[in-house]
């Protein structure tokens, strides 16, 4: 297990969407450049998702032709196959890209969020995995709701590691696990990955957690300890 880790920078894309103000794509381009120069080289930097779902992601389009030219993977939210035809649209060429792909853990989140179940959720998501792959455009996979979910409370392990295991089935990918409430503990971090690296290994796998709770730092250091690399 290597002991290097690597960052992939997620703010342009999962913080802004959550700014209750509309950020001018001058200043998403403006942050994308400085982050680009700061030496990281893993940065998301939009979603083409509908901006009638998320307005703060309007323009995704428009970033990808304005930003600099850097030695940076930048990846881009695609949820169905429109939001992979406008990414197509948009890319430019000499630049190197990857897609998220996103599912929930939840079910009551994914009902909520994306009208559909979890496994309807995996089967759209097929016909944008086999494009990317066609493409030759690496593929990342989310799973949200890890820990807890707003509508079904507590999620189980099991289904965190069951649900992980579908999405890989489409193509092995990794997979970034999200604690999208920051609820949860180093204890129960613990409790899901090894419940997940039952069937995943370790090094395939990403820690993203939200400090809303203020244990995003321990959640990193028991996942470090359970051999994540990626954050």
């Amino acid at each position: 297990m290597t002991n290097f880790v690597t960052l992939h920078e997620v703010g342009p894309r999962d913080g802004l969407q959550n700014e209750a103000r509309i950020i001018p794509t001058t200043q998403k381009v403006a942050l994308i450049d400085c982050l680009s120069r700061s030496g990281l080289r893993h940065i998301e930097i939009g979603s083409f998702v509908s901006p009638a779902w998320v307005p703060q992601m309007a323009g995704t389009s428009e970033v990808l032709a304005r930003i600099a030219n850097a030695p940076v993977e930048f990846a881009v939210l695609v949820p169905n196959l429109k939001g992979w035809e406008r990414f197509l649209a948009a890319r430019r060429p000499n630049v190197v890209y990857q897609v998220a792909v996103f599912i929930s853990a939840s079910e009551g989140f994914s009902q909520n969020n994306l009208n559909c179940s979890v496994a309807e959720s995996v089967a759209r998501l097929g016909p944008v995995v086999q494009a990317a792959q066609a493409e030759g455009v690496a593929i990342r996979g989310y799973v949200s709701c890890v820990t807890d979910c707003p509508f079904d409370g507590p999620t189980e392990n099991a289904r965190v590691a069951a649900v992980v295991d579908q999405l890989r089935d489409l193509v092995h990918m990794q997979v970034s696990l999200g604690d999208t409430l920051g609820k949860g503990t180093p204890a129960r971090i613990a409790a899901m990955l090894e419940a997940v690296t039952a069937t995943t290994p370790a090094d395939v796998l990403a820690g993203h957690f939200h400090d809303t709770g203020g244990q995003a730092l321990a959640n990193i250091g028991v996942s470090l300890e359970l051999g994540l690399r990626h954050f």
